[in-house]
């Protein structure tokens, strides 16, 4: 059997075909390599994968956040051989191999992941090839969740919202004072997941010209630092996948449009493109 895994920093999809069939899914939480070690993330493999695999797994295949290299990879393949202790094989890919895989499928295009975090990359339909670089949370990360929702907790620190936005921003969340958003910003784990729960405020005001604005302002930055980079980017498409790019298709589209950029696919989650791209035969 093989293992199919989506993993970003806030879950991970799990799909286990059976000759080209899906016969078990599962999803669990997010894993990163640069905040977890092989035993945390078996642990919870064995605690809440491993029940549901009923026979003999062989191969895996897991594309996720933070498998930047040999090291990182290293992390997540013990992990899996701690819980699956007869496979194979095993890859452990970059999540944006996986968006790749998944959107583009066996053309070209530029792959663009839109949701906790952000990256993107160019794919010639086998292989991956030109990048421009993603920076992580604190350097980086623009357009994603998390970027959405720290420049909303800025506005709102720095006292820049209107004041109905302001007062609706309250009501969800109560009076944030600084302290509280510094706690979480650097001696809590995983401050991108915290941010990343503001931009739901976000999209749920977008009838507002401050949200729209915000959200726009984030998206069009992803454009200026990545995308526009790229040679090839007037000559072929761009696909998108992750929560942020499917709730914020149109917006992303608008912006897109505005900068002479083609948008062809945008998918919620990667999975169902992977369980295809490693179900359907290679063209020859």
């Amino acid at each position: 059997m093989i293992l199919i895994a989506d993993s970003g920093s806030t879950k991970t999809d799990w799909r286990i075909l059976d000759q080209n069939e899906v016969v078990a899914q599962t999803q669990t939480v997010g894993f990163n390599p640069y905040y977890q070690d092989a035993d945390s993330i078996a642990n919870e493999l064995k605690a809440n994968l491993l029940p549901i695999c009923k026979g003999e797994i062989k191969q895996v295949y897991y594309y996720g956040t933070g498998v930047t290299n040999d090291e990182k990879a290293a992390i997540i393949k013990e992990a899996i051989l701690k819980t699956f202790p007869t496979c194979q094989q095993i890859d452990p890919l970059s999540d944006v191999v996986g968006a790749a895989r998944a959107a583009c499928g066996r053309t070209a295009g530029i792959a663009c992941i839109l949701g906790t975090g952000s990256n993107s990359i160019y794919f010639d339909g086998e292989k991956t090839g030109f990048q421009v670089p993603p920076l992580g949370f604190w350097l980086g990360d623009e357009g994603s969740g998390g970027h959405l929702g720290k420049s909303l907790l800025l506005s709102y620190l720095h006292k820049e919202m209107p004041f109905e936005i302001r007062q609706k921003f309250e009501q969800k969340y109560g009076i944030l004072d600084r302290l509280t958003v510094l706690e979480n910003a650097y001696h809590k784990p995983f401050p991108n997941r915290y941010f990343a729960t503001f931009s739901r405020f976000l999209f749920d005001n977008l009838e507002n010209y401050f949200c729209e604005k915000l959200a726009e302002n984030c998206f069009l930055q992803f454009f200026e630092k990545y995308i526009l980079k790229y040679p090839m980017c007037y000559e072929i498409s761009c696909s998108f996948v992750g929560s942020i790019a499917f709730y914020y298709t149109d917006l992303i589209r608008k912006v897109a449009d505005s900068q002479g950029i083609s948008v062809n696919k945008i998918l919620e989650s990667p999975i169902a493109g992977l369980v295809e791209f490693h179900s359907l035969p290679k063209k020859i």
